[in-house]
């Protein structure tokens, strides 16, 4: 089958969409407005669980969290911790010693409460001076399962604590983190109106991609709260969703709104203006859609069960704006006909006479110059990427006076930073088994301070020993003490270490085994689909490299922010805090996805103008100027869209935030703007080759098929 065959296929299917969208527009409106308030009254009704929790199949941590599920009935449930403190008093003396033994019986009595144990200096969790202890709370359900009901009745128990006086601080699970993101979406949402209603000149035109926006928002991120229910699915997927979400929804609606406007705008009648447009521009969404989703989709090969989730989750939100994009923005546009260009606010401008205009000129010009210059500026970001490490954050990174940084600061501060982050040692019991001398051996180990007395199993096959660490859970300390404690070995004895800590550091070392053979698959399924939408290999290759080097800048500058401090401050952190070990690797699929958006924008918009003229110089400047205000709109919205999450408190957002942002930035203008240009300047007709092509020349002796086959992909 040939590609414009193909091409007249895919064109037939959107072409089919969009005469559905003009022939029945209120159809699809109130089917996506039913939708919206289904997923909506669901999410209401039965909540969106979450599960934070680090699962590694195959790993030492999950073999010793899977016996102890096995062996320890309630064994595998979650733990929370509630401190309290006084300032002029010990907790175990007579003016404290009721409200705390009412606090302790009022959480004993909760339904899911396993056990409850008060602050005792023979158990150490009693400071010296008495003034500071924690209970230690024991569920029978996992951390997904401890939602605000839990926490709020373990919280209200702590009431006769309270009224006594004492400071009540949660800690660990009963102190999750703040996830809210609204204040990020409604500044991504305002300065996206504004970018909207100077490219557009009115308000209605502006509204209509934020209203596509807001309904992929309400049913993706719905569906994915309700996936909660079925699976594990962590708090920050919906965070990565809503920003996702956010700017490919805004841009999807962007790209086919600017099609048909131009369409409208040459003679075009509106109707026949919007089946055009969902055939070529709709057609384009859903492949640059699909090349995200595909992007996405190479993470499962990471073997990380949170990467596998974070890509099916960011995939979905994509695949609704790709939907609402080609089925809701032109069953719009139908409804609304000319009041698409109400309530003007500006007069607009022709692209080809801006500034990107002059600027295509400047680069087809000198080639050499702006290739250098660009490839200079991308070596000099990517730089630190050089020295990048992965580690794991914790609430100890959150800002200060958040409620999961106060306790877990307390907590470490008096008893030591190793009590936010016990690692467990596990030991299957075999013959002869010795479990005084693990014991021993165990207090042995360097970086422990304190373990607690082994814990036999029901069926007498496993030994259990909690182990306090003498370094904070972020520390690499906390890890070699993990390695070592793995090491320990004795007669009959098979020892694992699991614990949030040991797991999440093998993740890391996982991840960074992983990231050669990810990175591999998604370049070559990126440029496998930019072939089969080109049938040039010399642009599905340069394509390929140009997103590599949009990505290594990222991670240069998240290296420069988050690792080294630089402007840390100015992001609302103390400091430097470590590279989450997940998010390079996430990064790079999305990134690597979204690049690949102006990619095929921009390259479409050359192509015609090859195809058309046989002038490789000239169709690279029309390409250029034709597209740059639209590349520039579209990526301004993403970037700002992006940059609104860098309020959020959790350290991991603002590593999305910062990384997302700085690479759209970068690629919409360093790379698209200056670098693809001026290299497909210098390639010349080399750009074009096809595999058995022969000799015929493009230009007036193209071949009209194909021609007709290339224009299905039209943003423009």
């Amino acid at each position: 089958m040939s590609a414009a065959d193909e091409g007249g296929r895919t064109h037939r299917v959107f072409a089919g969409i969009g005469r559905a969208a003009v022939r029945r527009p209120w159809w699809m409106i109130v089917g996506w407005l039913l939708a919206t308030v289904a997923v909506a009254g669901l999410v209401a009704g039965f909540g969106r669980p979450v599960d934070d929790d680090t699962r590694l199949p195959g790993s030492d941590g999950q073999r010793g969290r899977d016996l102890i599920q096995q062996h320890f009935p309630g064994g595998d449930g979650a733990s929370g911790t509630v401190v309290l403190r006084s300032a002029d008093g010990r907790l175990d003396g007579a003016s404290y010693r009721k409200a705390v033994d009412l606090t302790v019986r009022g959480i004993a009595d909760l339904d899911h409460v396993v056990s409850v144990a008060a602050p005792g200096a023979d158990r150490g969790s009693l400071s010296g001076d008495g003034r500071t202890g924690y209970l230690a709370v024991q569920f029978d359900v996992g951390p997904r399962d401890v939602g605000d009901g839990l926490i709020d009745a373990v919280l209200a128990a702590t009431r006769p604590a309270a009224d006594a006086g004492l400071e009540v601080l949660p800690a660990g699970v009963l102190a999750p983190a703040e996830t809210s993101t609204r204040s990020s979406e409604a500044i991504g949402l305002g300065v996206a109106l504004v970018v909207l209603v100077i490219a557009f000149g009115g308000l209605v035109a502006a509204g209509l991609p934020l209203v596509a926006a807001l309904i992929t928002l309400v049913c993706g991120i719905g569906a994915i709260g309700l996936a909660g229910h079925l699976t594990a699915v962590p708090g920050v997927a919906t965070t990565i969703a809503t920003m996702i979400g956010l700017g490919v929804g805004i841009d999807y609606a962007l790209f086919l709104i600017t099609r048909y406007r131009g369409l409208v705008e040459r003679g075009a009648e509106r109707e026949p203006a919007i089946v055009a447009t969902v055939a070529s521009s709709g057609s384009a969404v859903a492949f640059a859609g699909g090349t995200v989703i595909v992007a996405l989709a190479g993470l499962a090969v990471s073997g990380v069960p949170i990467l596998g989730t974070l890509g099916w989750t960011a995939g979905l939100i994509v695949l609704v704006a790709v939907g609402a994009a080609v089925t809701l923005v032109p069953a719009s546009l139908a409804v609304l006909g000319p009041r698409i260009d109400a309530l003007p606010v500006r007069r607009r401008t022709s692209a080809r006479g801006s500034g990107w205009g002059r600027l295509a000129g400047r680069v087809t010009r000198r080639p050499w110059w702006y290739a250098s210059g660009a490839a200079l500026v991308l070596v000099v970001l990517a730089l630190p990427a050089t020295r990048l490490t992965l580690g794991q954050t914790d609430p100890g990174d959150w800002p200060a006076g958040s409620p999961a940084r106060t306790g877990y600061e307390v907590l470490g501060s008096t008893f030591g930073p190793g009590i936010n982050g016990s690692l467990t040692v596990l030991a299957e019991l075999g013959a002869g088994a010795d479990v005084a001398g693990l014991e021993a051996a165990v207090r042995a180990v360097p970086g422990v301070a304190a373990t607690q007395p082994a814990r036999i199993s029901p069926d007498g096959r496993l030994a259990m020993i909690r182990v306090t660490p003498d370094s904070a859970p972020r520390d690499p300390r906390t890890v070699a003490t993990a390695d070592a404690l793995r090491a320990v070995h004795g007669a009959g004895l098979t020892v694992h270490v699991t614990g949030q800590v040991a797991v999440r550091a093998e993740l890391a070392d996982r991840i960074a085994q992983r990231m050669p053979a990810v990175i591999g698959l998604v370049v070559l399924l990126a440029a496998v689909l930019v072939f089969l939408a080109f049938r040039a290999p010399v642009v599905a290759v340069k394509a390929a490299v140009m997103n590599l080097f949009s990505v290594a800048a990222a991670y240069g500058v998240l290296t420069a922010v988050f690792q080294w401090g630089w402007g840390a401050t100015l992001l609302g952190l103390d400091g430097p805090v470590p590279i989450e070990s997940y998010v390079p690797m996430l990064l790079f699929a999305l990134l690597f996805g979204l690049s690949m958006d102006y990619e095929v924008f921009l390259l479409t918009a050359v192509r015609e103008s090859w195809l058309a003229t046989g002038d490789n110089a000239r169709s690279v400047r029309d390409g250029l100027s034709g597209t740059g205000v639209v590349i520039t709109s579209a990526a301004l919205i993403m970037v700002c869209v992006f940059a609104g999450f860098v309020l959020s408190p959790s350290p991991v957002v603002k590593m999305m935030g910062v990384g997302l942002a700085v690479a759209v930035a970068i690629d919409a203008t360093v790379i698209r703007g200056l670098l693809v240009p001026a290299t497909m300047v210098l390639l010349g007709r080399a750009n074009w080759w096809t595999p058995g092509s022969g000799r015929r020349r493009p230009g007036s002796t193209a071949d009209p098929q194909e021609v007709t086959g290339r224009q299905q992909v039209s943003w423009r």
